[in-house]
């Protein structure tokens, strides 16, 4: 099951398809982030690392 690399928190597989980068890794939730800017903020983080 995937999680969010950045918090941890377990993330839906349809979730994953949809925000993960194209190594599969999540960088942003709900959980985490805001709703409407998960995208955004997942790009930053995945920058950063």
């Amino acid at each position: 099951m995937p999680d969010c690399n950045h918090c941890g928190a377990h993330v839906s597989d349809q979730f994953a398809r949809v925000f993960a980068d194209e190594y599969g890794e999540v960088h942003a939730c709900p959980s985490c982030s805001a709703n409407a800017g998960i995208a955004e903020v997942a790009r930053e983080r995945a920058h950063k690392a």
